[in-house]
């Protein structure tokens, strides 16, 4: 049978290098490609070179995993995604998994909850832990309060806010086009606006920006 194919987008060489060794000791399970963010995964990806599923971290530089997700919801929805995070607060895990991820993992799981998640996916099922699961049901149960933006996310909305192109916005954030593209999807998609000028809107009436 052929192998579960697998790439592995995470920004640190030495954790990457230890979900490799375990992976290779799956039976069944090959490493496609590794990657160090979000934009490297977009060059190396292809229909040619497509993994089964990626396990894929959030918090990266130059394009983070919610990012990188909302580019494979777009592009390749086929594809399964893990998350591999240290990240367990619900805002993250319930953005992760309303973007498509079919598992989601703390990093300092154990190997067997490890070769579990890749069995599940690998399956058409999910895996979600205990504490996954726990927030799912809690989110039923909460009021919709307010929106947690990150620091990259209010440096985009204060620049887009400005008179700055989307081009000189990236060139302001050190990023591609493609990545600032992707910040102004997902917040749109977060905050619920659906154009620059709501944008501004919800910045000036939640205090982002002052006139």
């Amino acid at each position: 049978m052929k192998s579960i194919q697998i790439a592995l987008v995470d920004d640190h060489r030495l954790f990457r290098s230890g979900i490799v060794s375990l992976i290779n000791n799956i039976d069944g399970y090959e490493v496609l490609f590794e990657a160090g963010d979000g934009e490297e995964m977009i060059r190396k990806i292809s229909s040619k070179l497509k993994p089964d599923i990626i396990l894929l971290d959030i918090q990266m530089p130059i394009m983070d995993g919610t990012l990188s997700a909302l580019w494979l919801k777009d592009n390749y929805p086929e594809i399964r995604i893990i998350v591999l995070s240290m990240l367990e607060d619900a805002e993250t895990v319930l953005s992760m998994l309303k973007l498509g991820a079919k598992g989601y993992m703390l990093k300092d799981s154990e190997p067997h909850e490890f070769k579990l998640a890749l069995q599940k996916v690998s399956t058409g099922e999910v895996y979600y832990p205990e504490f996954v699961t726990r927030l799912l049901i809690n989110s039923f149960n909460e009021p919709k309060g307010h929106i947690n933006l990150q620091g990259r996310e209010l440096e985009f909305i204060k620049l887009a806010t400005s008179e700055l192109t989307y081009k000189e916005i990236a060139t302001q954030m050190a990023v591609s086009i493609r990545t600032v593209d992707g910040y102004r999807d997902h917040l749109f998609e977060k905050i619920g606006v659906k154009s620059r000028i709501g944008l501004v809107l919800y910045a000036i009436k939640n205090k982002i920006i002052e006139l």
